[in-house]
Order: C-alpha cells, then structure tokens, then sequence
C-alpha cells in the first residue's frame, strides 16, 4: 500500500509535494473504486489529477456549497452540478441530514402473513402487558409464561424471551479494540464464542468472546490484499474462514491450529481489475458463493478446487449475495444496477442464465442482502438510503424492473464523497412494480456498502432489523412498523458492519474510526455500570468493584 497522505507532517512544502507526487505514481492499482488508475508515466500530475487521488483515497470529498455567508456546516443538498466546495473527510459525518420517517407506510405489511407470524411468535399477540421481572421468574417457576398461559416447562419459551427482549435492548458502549486503520468487517460466529473483524491493515483478528471476555485468540496477516479485506464468513463448522479483497483470488484460512494453513482458491476472471465485494459459505461448506465487480456471480467448489461456475446476473457490479435457506439452493443477488435478484442452484447453467424471479423498488444500487432464512423473506439496503424488506413469493413485473432501471439511470452523484441529493429524500414515492413489504427510512447509505440484517431469532424472533449508517451510528427498526425503536451513537465515522450476538442481546459495530464497539443493556440508574476506560481486554466487563475484587482474590 502507498504511504498515507494523512502521515506527511514535514514542515517543508517541497518535502510534502515530493512526497505527494511520489504516493500518486506508486499508487496501487486495487482500489474500491471503479475510476481507472493514474498513469505512472506522468512525471508532475496536475492539480486535476491530485485532486482526483485524493477523492479516491478519502481525504477529501465534495459537498454542496451553502447560498448564506456564514461559515457553519451546511447540511443541505441541491440537484445542480456546480457549487461545490471542498471538504475535508473529518467533517463527513456532519453533512448528513436527519432521515428519519415519523410514520411509515404499513398497508403492505399489515396484510402480510409475516405480521401474524411475528406476532405469535414474539408474543406481541398478547393483550397483558409485560409483568414486572421478579414476577416473570416466579411464574416462570410455577409454570406460567409471559401470556398468562400454563407450559408443561419451566424454562422460558421463544415468545417468553422476547417480550423480555423488548425491555433489554442494547444502550450502553464499551470499546474493546481500536484500530489505527479502517475496520470493514466484523461479525459473530455461529456459536458466538468468536468474533472476527477485517481492518485496512490487512490484519483479521479473531477474538474469543466466551465468559464475558474479549480477547484476541488469533492473527492472520491477510495476503495479496488490494485497498483492503472486503468481506469475510466462518465456515459452517466454525474450523476455517475466507476473505476476498481486489484479487482474483478467494483465500481461506483455518481458525485453529498450531500451524497456519492459508490458501488462495483463483476465480480465474477474465478481467485484471477484479474483487469479490461479497462472499458465503454453502451450508454444507462444499461451495463459496461470491458477487464481483465484473457483474458476476461466481461459484466456488472446494472438493473440485476450481470455479464450477460464472454467470452474468447484473448490469453493475455485484455487491452482494446470499443463500435463502440452509437448503442453499435458492440464492440471492443484488448490485448497483438497484435489483435484487433470485437464483435457483439446481438450474444455473452458464449458456442461458435465467433468474427464477426480481426484486425491484429500489432506485439507487443496493449495498447488501440479509436473509431472514426461513425461504421466503429477506431485506436488501440501497445507496436509495432504505431498507426493503421482501417476501420472495412476490416477485416484480416487468413494469417494475424497467422502472427500477431508468430510476437508477437518473443517479448521478456517488455515495462515495458526495453529499446525499435533496431530490432522492424528497421524492418517497413507491415507483411502478415495487413489491416490497416494508421500507425502513433513518439511516445513511454513504462511503462503502454498509450492512444490515435480521435480529437473532433465538433471543429477539427476527422482531428487529438493525445496520450501521455512514453518520457513526447503529440504527435498529421495528420489522412490524418500520419506526426506529433504538439509534446507538459512540463511533466518529461510518460504521460499515453490524453484528447482533445470536443468544446474548449484545450487539458489536465496526467503524471506520477504527473502533469496535459492544453495545449491551445497563439501567441508567445502575451506579456499578463502568465506563469505557475501565474495560480490560484480558478480564471482560467488570459490572462492580466488588464483583472486580471478588474476581482479583479468585485469579490469586
């Protein structure tokens, strides 16, 4: 990687150019970007040119220059192309507007068989409100459930634990790690009992999260990595992972294990310029299934150790994918051409690639997928600043797909630097052939494909969807009403990846400050609650000295 423009400090301008001139020619062709690459022949780029790196690279973008005279951060944004102003990229998250929907559109969903299915299983069917906690446990003893019902168990139910859930969202931060570099990924294990995160530094980082402990368990030093390790997953059985990054090359490593095994598995790709932007585990593990930037949907064998198959499913680059279920024949994709797209494994052939059926209502490029995987729903975030949440028995006609395409054909900003138009916010209109259930309107869609999902279903039924967002915070929605129930705000830059703990309500964001973040619930007037600087890596969360002193005479 060229040297960092943000590490030029000599007090010399001719050093500082020297240098300048020096990084733009030596800059590596891999980059999250489409712009082509500066020539290396030009001996003194012109200021043209130096301001297009610098975009490139982040530090500074475009925002819409304000009509008043005073010198205040202008949040507003115009459709015309002039009047634009440099900023530099600390000021980003101030240019964001407030994009919250005081009353979102539920006709759709209030019709749906998702809404009774919800609402049976999270036991928000039940007319009695919640009971106070000690009570919840002594009927809980008795063999009563939250409803008032009689159970054979004594153990609570699924409607039990997230009516409880409800009361115990996530509200307070603690900062386990900080990173001298961008972190773009980080998510849960299955089990939960790790934690992995891909930073720019090109390190993966593994943590061991079991008994309340965050520490590092191990350090993979990622290779052939191009601007930085985009995405990630564990294996089903939890012994490997893989990473992809602008390379033709897959690569897996495995988790445990005194010695490091660490192979790249070639996608052999017809273009030189290319990155995998998302990749998944098969359930079985067998297959990798990943999405390109040559609008390509790639699939990986492992027991054959090539590409099985390649097919040209967008008309932009692939952003990302999913499997539908744990069957992982169905699969989706979605990219920058703003459809999401459904695949029948058993019937994919490379001569004649037919989707069994689109999504289409966003009207901008979407940046991630999330499966609900129960076969059936999944919700999709877009450069459109929305979520959609979709029931793929109700694909889109024809008039929507062609709707969706002159809608992103108008686009012409990049979410990248740019400053989010007026014109998308102020138009909310549903356009022709949107099938979606549900849109989720409150969070930015800025810089780098930021991710959303589902809630665990174990602890929370799938009630919630929860996504980073490019202003430093994590925003979690009600799936049933679309109103934002919980907004986390700590990070001091986009947080790009969420994830929830599958049984714990403990939630960890990845931000590009640097930083990861686990949120979990303490009451505001609970005193023992430490703060931040009182976090150890090595014992946990200590919830009060005298917990803290009992657990210093324990390790004695």
């Amino acid at each position: 990687m060229g040297s960092h423009l943000s590490n030029i400090s000599d007090n010399n301008p001719f050093v500082r150019r020297s240098r300048l001139m020096s990084d733009i020619e030596t800059n590596e062709s891999n980059r999250e970007t489409n712009d082509e690459s500066m020539s290396d022949s030009d001996p003194d780029p012109d200021l043209n040119t130096i301001l297009r790196y610098l975009i490139r690279r982040g530090h500074i973008r475009f925002v819409r220059s304000s009509s008043s005279d005073n010198d205040e951060d202008d949040d507003s944004d115009t459709t015309d192309d002039s009047g634009y102003v440099y900023r530099s990229a600390s000021s980003r998250r101030h240019n964001i507007p407030a994009l919250n929907v005081p009353n979102p559109d539920t006709s759709v969903i209030d019709g749906s068989d998702l809404k009774l299915i919800l609402k049976a299983q999270t036991g928000l069917s039940a007319d009695k409100p919640l009971p106070p906690i000690p009570k919840l446990f002594r009927n809980r003893e008795i063999g009563v459930n939250v409803c008032g019902d009689r159970v054979a168990s004594h153990a609570f139910g699924l409607s039990d634990r997230c009516r409880l859930s409800d009361t115990i969202l996530p509200n307070k931060k603690l900062t386990v790690d900080q990173y001298h570099s961008k972190a773009f990924c980080g998510f849960y294990s299955k089990s939960g009992e790790l934690f992995l995160t891909a930073c720019q530094d090109t390190n993966i980082r593994i943590y061991d999260t079991r008994y309340d402990k965050f520490k590092i368990f191990k350090n993979v030093w990622a290779r052939d990595v191009g601007w930085s390790v985009l995405d990630t997953d564990f294996s089903p059985n939890g012994t490997h992972f893989i990473y992809s990054s602008w390379s033709e090359c897959i690569h897996i490593c495995n988790i445990y294990g005194d010695t490091e095994t660490h192979e790249a598995l070639s996608l052999s790709p017809d273009d030189r310029r290319f990155c995998i932007f998302s990749l998944r585990f098969s359930q079985d593990g067998s297959e990798i299934l990943g999405g390109a930037n040559d609008e390509c949907l790639y699939v990986y064998n492992r027991e054959h150790k090539s590409r099985v198959l390649k097919i040209r499913c967008h008309e932009d680059d692939v952003n990302s994918v999913a499997f539908a279920d744990s069957s992982s024949q169905i699969l989706f994709s979605a990219g920058d051409d703003g459809l999401c797209k459904v695949w029948d494994r058993r019937t994919l052939n490379e001569s004649d690639p037919k989707p069994v059926g689109v999504l289409s209502g966003h009207v901008d490029g979407i940046t991630y997928i999330d499966s609900k995987g129960d076969g059936r729903h999944l919700i999709t975030n877009s450069k459109d600043q929305t979520i959609k949440l979709w029931d793929m028995r109700c694909f889109s006609p024809q008039i929507g797909f062609e709707a969706t395409r002159r809608a992103v054909a108008k686009q012409n900003w990049d979410y990248r630097w740019q400053a989010i138009p007026r014109k998308l916010l102020a138009n909310r209109k549903k356009i022709d052939g949107d099938t979606s259930l549900m849109t989720y309107m409150g969070h930015s869609v800025l810089q780098t494909l930021i991710r959303c999902h589902f809630s665990p279903e174990w602890s929370t039924g799938q009630r919630y969807i929860y996504t980073g967002c490019s202003s430093g915070k994590v925003v979690i929605y009600d799936v049933l009403t679309g109103k934002i129930v919980k907004t986390l705000s700590g990070h001091k830059g986009c947080v790009r990846d969420v994830s929830f703990h599958p049984y714990d309500m403990t939630l960890m964001s990845s931000s590009w400050d640097g930083t990861i973040i686990k949120w979990y619930y303490a009451d505001d007037n609970d005193s023992e609650t430490d703060t931040d600087s009182e976090f150890s890596l090595s014992t946990g969360l200590r919830r009060s000295k005298r917990l803290a002193e009992k657990r210093r005479r324990t390790q004695q």
